[in-house]
């Protein structure tokens, strides 16, 4: 068993680039996710008995598992889908990663490092 910080990703897609980017952005603003990787895609699914074929953006939302009702409760609210996908899964994150994350999740965020210093830069994705 690691000490690596308990986090859970997200799954879900919304139909286009500016919805993804708002429900990202009204996410990250309430602080229930760390980082959201938005991706373009073409989803191929079956809706009301017919095929379906259509672009949509896939948000990757990184959270704790403390935050996981809230987030769900959140994405339920704001999603333009009546049936938003919703895909959880634990993940185990490096110790600084981890670390940084949890702490965009908390309205006492951690203060960056002074500039300069190694390690002030913002984590990747």
């Amino acid at each position: 068993m690691t000490d690596s910080p308990r986090l859970v990703v997200v799954l879900t897609t919304e139909a286009d680039q500016a919805r993804a980017q708002a429900l990202a952005e009204a996410l990250l603003e309430r602080r229930l996710v760390a980082c959201v990787s938005l991706q373009p895609l073409q989803s191929l699914y079956r809706w009301k008995g017919e095929l379906q074929r259509d672009t949509e953006v896939q948000l990757l939302l990184k959270t704790s598992a403390d935050q996981l009702g809230r987030l769900r409760e959140a994405v339920m609210e704001l999603h333009s889908y009546d049936t938003p996908e919703w895909l959880t899964w634990p993940v185990e994150a490096s110790g600084a990663y981890g670390a940084w994350a949890l702490a965009q999740l908390s309205s006492d965020e951690l203060r960056p490092a002074p500039a300069g210093t190694p390690g002030d830069e913002p984590p990747a994705g």
